[in-house]
């Protein structure tokens, strides 16, 4: 196994304070590795960033009654609670009448402190997983699938989705575990990530969930809001760069992929430093062509954040690394 890179420097009043190190893959649709940093197939869990595998799986078991695009969006996400957000999670449980207290995830409060002012109790539903938890019940609902137990890997939701996830990535046996959220999180190396981003940009090559990843993937570009929310790295980067499609996981994974091109990335922080993630990831996408300066100067807040001092800024985040491009 590859060590993992320099990605991100932390410099405050000139000195450098902190280094993230971590790994970068470049994939094709065809589940080529075009380059990358660190080590490419380091495996992971993918946490988050398998939502839109996972809705389009969902979406796939509803018989052809779909939720309203802004309903998907949120089943892809991994929303801050905010209302909005508490408001479309409730209301794609109402299209089966699926009750609230059907949510397997825990509870929670929401992720904003002006939000967690005005609720009076934790509750599932403002769990960042919810929407993708809900996604899960109406399917089940829909299939006339066991709700009591769509958590569990044996339940035939589950299996299809680890079917899905070994097609999708290239990778026959991903490693099944539990996620935060009590849901089936799978195994797999970085590239198998960067790879599924790929393919969720060219759905073609996803077989016979292919429409309904195409549908979730232009859900959350159309409504990036409620993929994560205020001042988050998916909802700022999908609203800037109309070519991206973003998608963050716990412990510092961050993926996208470019619609033009048909490239994934997948980043990892080595250390599990989320605020390395978002500026590695963008620092990807430049060298990649697929975001400008411009791009990057409205994303300032997460591209390169301010170092503080005082309540001003003394210094940033800085991301000079090269992307190893592999030959042949």
């Amino acid at each position: 196994m590859a060590s993992a890179a320099p990605l991100v420097r932390v410099i405050r009043s000139g000195l450098e304070e902190s280094v993230h190190a971590g790994h970068v893959a470049v994939c094709d649709e065809e589940g080529r590795l075009l380059g990358g940093i660190g080590d490419p197939h380091r495996p992971l869990f993918a946490r988050s960033s398998m939502k839109p595998l996972q809705a389009a799986v969902s979406l796939g078991r509803m018989n052809g009654e779909l939720p309203a695009q802004d309903l998907v969006a949120v089943m892809c996400g991994s929303h801050s609670g905010e209302p909005v957000h508490v408001r479309t999670v409730q209301a794609l449980l109402k299209t089966s009448g699926v009750a609230e207290n059907r949510l397997g995830c825990p509870a929670d409060l929401p992720r904003r402190t002006e939000d967690r002012t005005q609720v009076d109790r934790r509750r599932p539903i403002y769990h960042n997983c919810s929407g993708k938890h809900a996604g899960m019940l109406v399917a089940c609902e829909r299939a006339d699938l066991e709700l009591a137990t769509y958590l569990q890997p044996t339940h035939p939701l589950q299996r299809e989705i680890t079917r899905e996830v070994g097609r999708a990535t290239g990778i026959e046996q991903p490693v099944v575990g539990v996620d935060g959220c009590g849901a089936p999180v799978h195994g797999l190396p970085l590239s198998g990530l960067a790879t599924l981003f790929a393919r969720l940009v060219r759905p073609e090559r996803l077989g016979p969930i292919a429409e309904p990843a195409e549908i979730a993937v232009s859900a959350m570009m159309a409504h990036p809001y409620l993929v994560a929310g205020r001042d988050r790295s998916d909802t700022l980067i999908m609203g800037e760069v109309p070519d991206v499609v973003s998608k963050v996981g716990a412990e510092a994974l961050h993926c996208a992929g470019i619609a033009s091109s048909g490239i994934g990335v997948a980043v990892k922080i080595a250390d599990g430093g989320d605020r390395a993630a978002a500026p590695a990831l963008l620092r990807s996408l430049e060298l990649l062509g697929a975001v400008t300066a411009e791009h990057l100067q409205h994303l300032g807040s997460v591209a390169r954040p301010p170092v503080l001092g005082g309540g001003r800024p003394v210094g940033e985040f800085v991301t000079d690394f090269r992307l190893h491009r592999v030959r042949g």
